[in-house]
């Protein structure tokens, strides 16, 4: 993909993702609105959820923005980092607001309150219908470009699990309509609140990790070792680091003893090229180091 294509797609994806946010905020406003007017804590946790795709979206807007950041001589590496931070403050606030409805929704099953089970049940359908627009949105991408840019499938798996947070606001509502359970709303509550928790926790395990400088997860150290030992003149490899620059993108830095005969052009060319395909590591700096052992062993004759 050359540069004018990609920055097309990254357009496309910028305008998509516009989109797909504005329409996701409008319904959690409907969703806090009607939780208030049904007194409906299944309504309300799940607009607190819808949060955590609000904080996905402006993440992933914000990636995109800041990719076309030039770096500076104070920032060698651009403004990468500020995503993860982004992330992390994110994440600790949706924890507070799931603390908050746990507390309403104990409190609500010791005493329950009472709830229009029919709002609830309407609202959960047009639920349905901006969800799946989402995903629609989100996932048409991969069928302009052969595959969807990775801030725009991080979004897409969003959506996904704010499809499971609307059957289960429908749910509660049809049980408090149909059969007048009221606790039904403080237990759907309760659910969707660790909906909550297990979405924003891979967000803010993946910002500590980067923070931490952390071996990305999908990479196994020692196979990645194994794999540079096994380009041609390479007979060592310590000081060996990866670590993740930003989401989904890696670096690496290591020292590498090679043959005394070795072209060290080629040698930095074929682990740079594996790196790239295998490992998707394009931050790279490796220093050779000739194999000097030979020289100093007595010659027999």
């Amino acid at each position: 993909m050359d540069f004018d294509q990609a920055q097309n797609t990254a357009v496309a994806d910028v305008n998509r993702l516009l989109i797909v946010l504005a329409v996701t905020a409008l319904y959690c406003a409907a969703e806090f609105a009607g939780g208030y007017y049904a007194n409906s804590l299944a309504l309300v946790s799940d607009a607190v959820h819808l949060l955590t795709d609000i904080a996905a979206l402006c993440l992933a807007l914000l990636t995109l923005w800041i990719s076309t950041r030039p770096a500076s001589g104070a920032k060698t590496y651009g403004y990468l980092r500020a995503e993860i931070l982004g992330a992390l403050a994110n994440g600790v606030f949706l924890w507070l607001l799931v603390i908050f409805i746990w507390v309403e929704a104990v409190q609500r099953l010791r005493n329950p309150h009472p709830v229009a089970g029919l709002p609830v049940i309407a609202i959960g359908f047009v639920g349905l219908a901006v969800n799946g627009f989402s995903a629609w949105m989100t996932h048409a991408a991969s069928g302009e470009s052969g595959r969807p840019g990775i801030a725009v499938r991080a979004v897409f798996v969003h959506v996904l699990s704010d499809l499971i947070g609307t059957l289960g606001v429908m749910l509660s509502g049809a049980l408090v309509y149909f059969l007048g359970w009221h606790e039904a709303d403080a237990v759907a509550g309760l659910l969707i609140g660790a909906l909550v928790l297990y979405s924003s926790w891979g967000l803010v395990r993946e910002g500590v990790d980067i923070l931490m400088e952390s071996v990305p997860a999908h990479i196994d150290l020692e196979e990645l070792r194994h794999d540079l030992l096994a380009v041609r003149d390479t007979e060592e490899v310590h000081d060996l680091h990866v670590w993740c620059l930003a989401s989904r993108q890696f670096a690496l830095s290591a020292h590498a003893v090679v043959a005394r005969e070795a072209d060290q052009d080629r040698v930095l060319s074929d682990i740079s090229a594996m790196l790239e395909r295998k490992f998707n590591i394009r931050h790279i700096t490796v220093q050779l180091e000739r194999d000097n052992r030979r020289a100093s062993e007595p010659e027999h004759f």
